[in-house]
């Protein structure tokens, strides 16, 4: 499971998608387009469009399903309940969880987070700078700080390489008239052209 808002999806976003169908061999991998997102200080854009990009975004990537049930859920949207429905439907499946280093980081203030970790693998992403002063993670520490209570073997790195890129950046580079085409894959470029997203005026 690949949760996010994908506002816009990047190519961070692609290159995790690729690492945990390799690293993790994964059947399949669900991602979803974030409903009502509870934690987000600043609103979203709109679902359809959202979706639009994934599709755009992880369509040609094979194993990889986007599903669209969390923009489709009344409320706010929390990945305990996407994981159980999950369970539901395949029973006999083993559930990862994929999240990055700020998430995982956070990850005790999310809403049932003790069923997470119960319900599915906790895949951490690592970029190959992670040792550096500026993250909070190592691949010995990242047990420890995710949380004491994490089971043992529950969690999984995710080793990705370096690459500082950011979906508030992409925003923001629209928002000033710079180009975007080497940061996301062409087809969400043309889409937020189209759409006339992210632009000041808006």
């Amino acid at each position: 499971m690949f949760g996010g808002a994908f506002d816009p999806p990047h190519n961070m976003h692609l290159a995790l998608a690729r690492t945990a169908l390799q690293q993790l061999q994964l059947d399949a991998l669900y991602v979803f387009p974030t409903g009502h997102a509870w934690h987000k200080s600043r609103t979203l854009s709109p679902a359809v469009y959202r979706l639009a990009m994934a599709q755009l975004a992880f369509g040609d990537i094979p194993k990889v399903v986007v599903d669209p049930r969390e923009i489709q859920r009344d409320g706010p949207t929390y990945t305990i309940d996407t994981l159980n429905e999950l369970r539901a439907e395949q029973p006999q499946a083993e559930l990862f969880l994929l999240m990055g280093e700020d998430q995982a980081a956070r990850l005790p203030s999310w809403h049932g987070w003790r069923d997470i970790v119960q319900a599915a693998i906790i895949s951490v992403a690592l970029r190959a700078d992670s040792t550096s002063a500026n993250s909070p993670f190592t691949p010995e520490s990242v047990p420890e700080l995710v949380t004491e209570s994490l089971p043992q073997g529950r969690f999984q790195a995710l080793h990705l390489p370096p690459m500082a890129l950011s979906a508030t950046d992409i925003r923001h580079r629209v928002a000033t008239s710079q180009g975007i085409a080497h940061l996301v894959p062409e087809g969400v470029a043309r889409y937020i052209d189209q759409h006339h997203l992210y632009q000041a005026n808006r």
